[in-house]
């Protein structure tokens, strides 16, 4: 039973503010433990879009009931009937045939993948065209509480948001461990916005993207408007790039490419020894992915 007054409140509150900044992702990787809060999370933004309501989502005009109800004819639901089967691909062919279909009353169409660990090898590969730029306005959302068994092709084509986050505190124990003081963690703050923009920044690294280099600039700009907080935030830059490589190490399939990419990131500690600048260090790294 949908109900998205279970939903992730920090998961929902950065694809509202995506949302209405017109910067939502065509694709979403919804990964954790509790697939359920992932599910309702989704929905919640689908009615956030949709409703009618004076305080959105409300759950209760008529476009959520819909929405809610399974009644609504621009989203589209693939889910297994039990956890112990499979997605097939004939589910996902049914999903491209709606590609060329315009949402028929709202801004999106909406496709949902539940249990997405459980796609086939065939069928992930067949989600590989319809995670690429849509021609259609479609958001798909795949939601899987084991990220490890999604193709790493399909998680590169993906915004992921993770419904496993640690605690604050473990975050700072965290950033303590890693060379962060707590006067520098407190002036860190929030950076929610900030780790998403790093992350496509490591994604475009994981898979030799041209693009990392315009992102490695568009960072180091980001970074540079915090005035007191920038110096922090470049040294928060390669304590995240190095945790999620490490994080990475565990993944047969990505462990080479993180091997390569931490060799990378000790070879820039010795270049900031050397008092190297941040922008240039980027450029490095962005550069040295693409050979």
């Amino acid at each position: 039973m949908i109900d998205i007054k279970k939903v992730g409140q920090d998961q929902a509150q950065l694809l509202k503010q995506a949302a209405d900044k017109d910067q939502l992702s065509h694709a979403y990787l919804l990964a954790g433990n509790d697939e359920e809060l992932a599910v309702n999370t989704a929905y919640w933004l689908i009615c956030y879009l949709n409703c009618t309501g004076v305080q959105k989502p409300d759950g209760t005009c008529a476009n959520c009931r819909r929405i809610l109800e399974g009644n609504h004819p621009d989203i589209r639901l693939v889910d297994v009937p039990d956890k112990r089967q499979t997605i097939s691909i004939d589910q996902v062919r049914e999903l491209k045939q709606e590609l060329m279909k315009r949402p028929a009353e709202g801004t999106y169409r909406f496709f949902i993948i539940n249990h997405a660990q459980a796609l086939t090898l065939p069928a992930a590969n067949g989600l590989l065209n319809l995670l690429e730029e849509p021609i259609a306005p479609v958001i798909t959302f795949l939601v899987a509480n084991n990220v490890n068994q999604i193709l790493p092709t399909v998680k590169s084509r993906t915004q992921i948001i993770n419904f496993s986050q640690v605690q604050v505190s473990d975050r700072t124990s965290f950033l303590l461990e890693n060379g962060l003081s707590q006067e520098e963690i407190d002036l860190l703050g929030e950076t929610a916005a900030f780790d998403r923009q790093l992350k496509s920044f490591y994604q475009e690294l994981q898979g030799q993207d041209s693009l990392s280099l315009i992102t490695a600039h568009q960072l180091a700009a980001s970074i540079k408007k915090q005035k007191q907080a920038s110096g922090v935030l470049e040294k928060y830059v390669w304590i995240m790039l190095k945790r999620w490589a490490n994080e990475d190490l565990d993944q047969a399939a990505l462990r080479p490419v993180a091997a390569s990419l931490l060799t990378d990131l000790m070879k820039i500690d010795q270049m900031r020894q050397s008092n190297v600048n941040f922008l240039s260090s980027l450029d490095y790294l962005a550069l040295q992915r693409q050979k």
